[in-house]
């Protein structure tokens, strides 16, 4: 094979993988806009169409609902991570049956690596430590 036919074939093999990647990390974004987000710490109100009978949720310990009325819930994030809420009417029918993602808001965070430990610090005025894990999970 000449040169110029193994770059041909080493270019063309390269854009079908960047194709496939491109094409393989579509459905995983949009099965993470399927999820209700909300920052760690921060609540999000939830508007309903119909009044609340029963609030379930997955793990209360990566978020809490509080139903401030019969159709407003209010949504806290208090961990990393996910979970899922179910929300039912009287009838026993659900109202919203959603994931949930807690995460930090990255818009005024310092991060630190120092060998296998990250620190975070949460920069909104003042700087706070905010997680401190391996650094092993970074994202």
């Amino acid at each position: 094979m000449t040169p110029s036919k193994r770059l041909s074939s080493w270019l063309t093999a390269g854009v079908l993988s960047a194709a496939l990647i491109t094409f393989s990390a579509v459905p995983q974004s949009r099965a993470s806009d399927d999820m209700i987000r909300v920052f760690m710490d921060h609540a999000r109100i939830l508007k309903l169409d119909r009044p609340v009978s029963k609030v379930i949720i997955g793990n209360a310990e990566v978020a809490d609902i509080t139903v401030a009325d019969p159709k407003t819930i209010v949504l806290t994030g208090k961990a990393y991570g996910t979970t899922n809420l179910v929300i039912l009417d009287a009838a026993g029918d659900a109202i919203v049956d959603e994931r949930i993602l807690v995460s930090v808001d990255e818009a005024n965070t310092l991060r630190i690596f120092k060998q296998t430990v990250r620190t975070v610090y949460s920069c909104a005025p003042s700087c706070e430590e905010h997680v401190q894990k391996a650094a092993t999970a970074q994202p």
